[in-house]
């Protein structure tokens, strides 16, 4: 499994993070993990008008209302929807937590019906986006496909379909996810073996103290002693910048923004697996100045890069699990 969302962005950081207490440190480059050449952070430019692009700059607009506000947590929400819906494009979380922040899960009609609930007289739908699929008739040298096979679907397009969250639905109650409850249990263990897969060498070292953490580029140091949750997040953290932050991105960040987009990706990824992640609303709102275009990348890049860990250490569950 590669780690695919090192593709998304970047900039050359150090670990540097307030809150956690991690020291500055290179970060060289891996080109094992990382290419130039697959940014949607450079497609973006040629597709402001797609449904997608629309969808996103819809919430963000939103967002900033709220931040300019002085609705800093509405900037946590934003993270809190990432660790519930991880599954979810950003696209669809971003529309998702603007229409309704307290989801906790979302589904469509019918899949609710299959379950036993129903939606509520009256309730408005949650609008997210969801792909219209093609099939191909003739191969890409012209010649008909064969009609013994079945045809391949494609995407031609989006549309927009509508789900619900679970308190807007009535009937059979569902078995609660399983969490943690403030420990990492297994996630540890899962962790370190996609920290391996990725090719990234471990390492645990007094020397780095006071940091609890620090990326080289290739290769992790974490400060040995700390408890499993402790080590969990921090884990996440240099890892984070393993993926975020090597190549080019289109707009201009500081190591502050870079460093607090590794602790969101951490924050994320612990909340979705059940850690007592406490924060407080204003520490996100570093990656803010009033820079849309930066606020909506920042978002994007931690929503991906924690999306990929959580399918490499998480289970998939029945609710919230579409991809689109």
């Amino acid at each position: 499994m590669s780690f695919s969302i090192v593709a998304n962005s970047t900039g050359d950081a150090a670990s540097n993070g307030a809150s956690s207490q991690r020291k500055s440190a290179p970060h060289r480059s891996n080109a094992a993990l990382r290419s130039r050449t697959d940014s949607p952070y450079q497609e973006r430019a040629f597709q402001r008008d797609n449904p997608t692009q629309m969808l996103i700059k819809q919430a963000v607009d939103h967002l900033m209302r709220q931040l300019e506000a002085g609705k800093c947590e509405t900037l946590t929400a934003f993270l809190s929807a990432m660790a519930k819906f991880h599954r979810y494009s950003f696209a669809n979380v971003m529309s998702i937590v603007r229409a309704r922040p307290t989801a906790t899960r979302v589904a469509g009609i019918r899949t609710w019906n299959e379950l036993g609930r129903f939606v509520n007289k009256g309730e408005k739908g949650i609008p997210i986006l969801a792909p219209v699929l093609g099939h191909r008739t003739k191969n890409q040298d012209g010649s008909e496909e064969s009609t013994t096979e079945p045809r391949k679907a494609f995407v031609v397009g989006w549309r927009i379909v509508h789900v619900w969250d679970y308190e807007q639905t009535h009937g059979a109650d569902l078995e609660e996810p399983a969490t943690v409850a403030g420990e990492v249990g297994d996630y540890l263990d899962r962790l370190v073996a996609f920290t391996h897969q990725q090719g990234i060498e471990l390492e645990y070292n007094d020397r780095i103290a006071p940091a609890l953490g620090v990326s080289y580029g290739g290769r992790i140091a974490l400060l040995p002693g700390q408890s499993k949750a402790e080590t969990f997040n921090t884990l996440v953290h240099e890892l984070s910048h393993e993926a975020l932050h090597k190549l080019e991105r289109r707009t201009t960040t500081t190591t502050t923004v870079r460093e607090t987009e590794a602790e969101a990706v951490a924050f994320v990824v612990g909340q979705a697996v059940g850690l007592n992640m406490r924060t407080a609303a204003s520490d996100y709102i570093l990656m803010y100045a009033g820079n849309a275009a930066l606020l909506t990348e920042s978002l994007e890049v931690i929503q991906r890069t924690s999306a990929v860990i959580l399918a490499a250490i998480r289970p998939k569950g029945a609710i919230a699990s579409n991809q689109s």
